[in-house]
């Protein structure tokens, strides 16, 4: 995988680079002496150890070699491999998925795309195999498996607002966005569940900066997750989960009754 501008921040990778850096500073050893010793460019081990690139099998390998170590860095390879989906994931989100497991309320508002939580299977493919590649199947399952918190007997408290724009981009095709349409119903139906859009004769409204989801629970404080480019943010602080709560109203206050909205989804589905 090519360099990066900002490091990556998976556990595991970090755990690498910081046994790297402090095997050869041990060894009394610049990153350039050992990359000569090693056979690599000097680059590439300061990228390893800035967490700039991954490391490869063989650079583990040698490694293990020169160190005499038993495997040790070939098992940390192991272990960013079996973990390196989190790597991509945007900065907040492995966090924000603990907050939602235990959340006693989802207020959840979609810009451009249905909300994984709210994705069938074959959407939420569509959507991540054009980014992840080769890992988008473990993230595909595992963002099937978050619906699980519906299946709970305290089931959270779920609102869910929808863009206009979400309900007609044709994502995957007509069998599949068909599929999702119909699957935002059976979502609508779910005790303790509302859906409602912002129709598009709204014009603007606060909710077209980015799509996010302000979570809340029962003996905790409020937290927020933001979206925008492909980038995320968990928000934590007071003065900022109170900015998202007022954004969430404004939102609110253009939406169509739920059962306007269905019907505006129902349209839709009719369409395609």
């Amino acid at each position: 995988m090519p360099a990066q501008s900002e490091p990556y921040e998976a556990p595991a990778i970090v755990t690498f680079a910081k046994e790297l850096e402090w095997r050869r500073t041990q060894a009394g050893l610049s990153k350039k002496e050992l990359a000569e010793k090693l056979g690599f460019a000097d680059s590439y081990v300061g990228q390893v150890e800035l967490r700039k690139n991954l490391p490869s099998e063989e650079f583990a390998a040698a490694l293990d070699t020169f160190f005499k170590l038993d495997g040790l860095f070939i098992r940390l390879l192991d272990r960013i491999n079996d973990t390196r989906h989190l790597a991509i994931l945007p900065p907040g989100f492995t966090e924000y998925l603990g907050y939602e497991r235990k959340a006693s309320h989802l207020r959840v508002f979609s810009t451009n795309l249905v909300s994984g939580l709210f994705q069938t299977e074959a959407y939420s493919n569509t959507v991540i195999s054009a980014i992840m590649g080769s890992e988008s199947a473990r993230l595909v399952a595992e963002r099937m498996e978050r619906k699980a918190i519906f299946e709970r007997e305290d089931a959270p408290h779920t609102f869910l607002v929808l863009d206009e724009n979400v309900i007609h981009r044709n994502v995957g095709g007509a069998d599949i966005m068909r599929e999702q349409l119909g699957y935002l119903f059976e979502v609508a139906r779910r005790p303790q569940t509302q859906l409602q859009v912002v129709p598009y004769k709204s014009g603007y409204h606060a909710g077209l900066a980015g799509s996010f989801a302000l979570l809340s629970f029962e003996d905790g404080p409020d937290v927020a997750y933001t979206e925008s480019s492909g980038e995320g943010i968990l928000l934590k602080q007071r003065d900022r989960i109170a900015l998202q709560a007022v954004t969430w109203d404004l939102v609110q206050g253009h939406t169509l009754s739920a059962e306007e909205s269905l019907a505006m989804i129902q349209d839709a589905m009719e369409k395609l």
